[in-house]
């Protein structure tokens, strides 16, 4: 089974036939992977500390604090408040946590049918959103009692949205049959 790093190397021959490519520079390229969680409901200061260790373990990068922007006293948040931690992850540490999420995560989840071709944006990007995080295996059963979403946005230098569609079917995200689709 190939890697994501060889997939992406692959993926100028696959698709010069399918987008037309005369170069190779022409071929879109993964730019970034951003993890978030929101910890907005968690007022304990603890809880907030184990979301930020598992989506370390997760991701193998600390993740920064992000806070309120302002107060709104019926979430009763005050500016500076933790509302979210993110990662923001590049290179080696992307491929590796994009390699474990294609391969190892989404298949463990729960009736999972695969990822929805409306989840890429205008511009190439795709945002997954991930309701448990105890599908990665760093996931340990005896923390089960604190599980939190995260979203993961995964960047691409494609141009449109049928570009970035088949350049991501090239390097094995799980996207809906069109099949499926006809059914409903």
């Amino acid at each position: 089974m190939k890697t994501l790093k060889e997939k992406q190397k692959d993926a100028y021959a696959a698709l010069k036939e399918k987008m037309g490519y005369v170069n190779v520079m022409q071929v879109p390229r993964l730019q970034k992977a951003v993890v978030n969680v929101g910890v907005g409901s968690f007022k304990d200061k603890k809880k907030i500390e184990v979301v930020e260790d598992r989506l370390a373990k997760l991701t193998g990068q600390k993740p920064a604090k992000r806070g309120a922007k302002k107060s709104i006293a019926t979430y009763k948040t005050r500016t500076g408040d933790t509302v979210g931690e993110q990662v923001t992850l590049r290179g080696p540490r992307m491929y590796a946590f994009l390699d474990k999420l294609l391969n190892i995560a989404l298949p463990r989840t729960k009736d999972f049918r695969g990822l929805s071709g409306n989840a890429i944006d205008e511009i190439g990007n795709i945002t997954i959103g991930i309701k448990e995080h105890t599908i990665f295996p760093e996931a340990v059963d005896e923390d089960l009692r604190d599980v939190f979403g995260l979203a993961i946005t995964v960047v691409t230098t494609a141009k449109t949205q049928k570009e970035a569609k088949a350049y991501l079917d090239h390097l094995g995200f799980p996207f809906k049959k069109a099949e499926e689709k006809k059914k409903r």
